[in-house]
């Protein structure tokens, strides 16, 4: 009897077409592999398609074909230690595809009918009554501020360079308000922090090379100075390959922190809220396909 499947696809998606979706299909069908397909336009809509199919099964499978905000989103629609998911890259830059080496459609396909998973730790945050779970980054200051500052016409027309648009503007707005990190017994003095789940950074950039999708740990990186030039040189050291201790970036592991100070929050890529808030460190909330 074939085994039956849900594949949540964002139409939306940078690489979506109706062409790969096909293929999709009728690669997974020639494994006796059978589709429930569910279309989604919103990101809002991809955390309710999986959480109703969550409550219609008791341990779903769920294919997603989109980027790593629709991957966000049905993280945060899953019901807890009960769901398999698996990824078809349609992104603009598919960090996790990336983290766990998936090289091409052909690729993802071939890694589901093999059906080998693993369950990744993710991040947990929680500011006020909320929470939302983050699978790869969480980032609060500079990098928050940008996602918050991308403007939907340009993203639509420009891509990954609306990004770029939006760095400009932050840049030519720069705010110098401090932040303060506690770890354990330690506080820390910063202006900016990247809370890294996952090696990759926007544009698939290695930002913490030590991070480790299914580490029960993050790897975090303290921009301590306020000045442009500190977060200049961090980029420029990073696209390089280099990651040491300076007197202005400090780098260290953590499965739980507090941040206080308001500034601009983004998880997976997407602006979500403005600190304060905790972050800790989950396990077993799904297992991936690998």
């Amino acid at each position: 009897m074939p085994r039956q499947y849900h594949f949540i696809i964002n139409t939306l998606a940078g690489s979506y077409s109706r062409h790969r979706v096909n293929q999709v299909v009728s690669t997974l069908a020639a494994s006796g592999i059978t589709l429930t397909l569910h279309a989604v336009t919103e990101p809002g809509e991809v955390a309710r398609c999986a959480n109703r199919i969550c409550a219609g099964e008791e341990h779903p499978f769920i294919i997603v074909g989109g980027g790593d905000g629709a991957i966000n989103g049905v993280i945060n629609g899953i019901t807890f230690g009960k769901a398999t998911l698996a990824v078809i890259p349609m992104g603009k830059a598919n960090l996790l595809a990336r983290e766990i080496g998936i090289s091409s459609l052909e690729n993802a396909l071939t890694r589901i009918v093999n059906g080998a998973t693993r369950s990744p730790a993710v991040g947990l945050l929680q500011v006020e009554r909320k929470k939302q779970f983050f699978l790869l980054m969480a980032g609060i200051g500079l990098d928050g501020f940008i996602c918050e500052s991308v403007r939907s016409p340009e993203l639509r027309l420009l891509g990954k360079g609306a990004y770029l648009l939006a760095a400009l503007r932050r840049f030519a707005a720069w705010e110098r308000e401090r932040l303060e990190l506690y770890v354990d017994e330690m506080r820390i003095d910063c202006h900016g922090v990247i809370i890294c789940n996952a090696a990759a950074y926007g544009g698939g950039v290695i930002l913490a090379p030590h991070a480790d999708l299914f580490a029960p740990e993050f790897q975090v990186v303290c921009v301590k100075d306020d000045r442009r030039m500190s977060y200049l040189k961090l980029a420029l050291s990073t696209l390089a390959g280099s990651y040491p201790d300076t007197p202005h970036v400090r780098r260290f592991s953590a499965a739980k922190l507090v941040v206080t100070g308001r500034k601009a929050v983004q998880i997976d890529g997407d602006y979500y809220c403005y600190s304060p808030m905790r972050i800790s460190c989950v396990e077993q909330l799904f297992r991936l396909i690998v």
